[in-house]
């Protein structure tokens, strides 16, 4: 008898995804990054301009700079400081992704409990990430 622990179908999935995700994640930062260093896009906030800005809260940088929170990114994606932006949020979805990969599983096993779990999981991250509740310092 084997004293080795076996992973589940649904975790050799997850993990699997999560995997691919992650490594599609790093990618797109990498090259963002190497577009921002290259200078392709201009940078909302110049380079030379960061110094200035460090010993501020981050209230009165945003208001400094004319930067908003939330999603208002999408709509400086052209900027280079704001392209890596992309790679931060797929890699913020990529365990949304994983719960709804694992789903169908779920309940093909009959596993309804946990199956309702990761759908409430799955809501409650995609509710987070909308910022339709307006929390801590955001």
């Amino acid at each position: 008898m084997s004293d080795k622990v076996k992973a589940t179908e649904e975790q050799l999935a997850y993990a699997k995804l999560l995997d691919m995700g992650m490594k599609l994640g790093l990618l797109m930062l990498i090259i963002s990054f190497g577009i921002y260093i290259s200078g392709t896009f201009t940078p909302h906030v110049p380079v030379n301009d960061l110094p200035k800005y460090w010993s501020m809260s981050v209230k009165d940088y945003l208001a400094a700079t004319d930067i908003h929170t939330g999603w208002s990114w999408l709509y400086m994606i052209g900027k280079g400081d704001f392209l890596n932006f992309i790679g931060i949020a797929f890699l913020s979805s990529v365990t949304i992704c994983c719960y709804i990969r694992i789903l169908p599983i779920f309940f093909r096993k009959k596993d309804t409990v946990y199956g309702i779990i990761a759908i409430i999981e799955v809501l409650v991250l995609v509710l987070a990430a909308s910022g339709i509740l307006k929390s801590g310092g955001h």
